[in-house]
């Protein structure tokens, strides 16, 4: 390995030690829903160490849709269809990587079940790593 190494190093190759994309920037939108679907795995995993939070996510529904009435968005609607089923079936589609799933986490109950400490610790970890991809390029 190390004549490998010095081969390499004598060609005037170097090993890549961070990851930098030329093609590709994240977009604010991009982080945004990463901070989204970060914040809903870390839901996920306190509803399944304490299943009767999920009791609060679907009052906390039935709530704003009672606030808004005929006016509530039909992502509000379909949140509460989704808590009416299995726990699994919940956390599967929350943090599913998909549009649709996306769309549905920017109105989501989940997040409201974290305490400031969880969503400080997510949004923490994205401003480090903004701040370390700043210093790259």
């Amino acid at each position: 390995m190390r004549r490998y190494r010095a081969r390499r190093r004598a060609a005037g190759l170097r090993a890549e030690t961070t990851w930098r994309s030329t093609r590709y920037v994240w977009s604010d939108h991009r982080v945004a829903d990463a901070k989204s679907l970060a914040l809903h795995a870390v839901a996920a995993m306190r509803i399944a160490e304490n299943p009767a939070l999920l009791k609060r996510a679907r009052t906390t529904v039935r709530d704003w849709l009672l606030r808004d009435g005929e006016r509530s968005p039909r992502s509000l609607r379909e949140w509460r269809n989704l808590l009416a089923r299995s726990w699994r079936e919940v956390a599967a589609r929350a943090t599913e990587l998909s549009e649709d799933a996306g769309r549905l986490r920017q109105s989501s109950p989940l997040t409201t079940l974290l305490s400031k400490a969880d969503r400080q610790r997510v949004l923490d970890a994205f401003r480090l790593s903004r701040r370390r991809s700043q210093k790259v390029e």
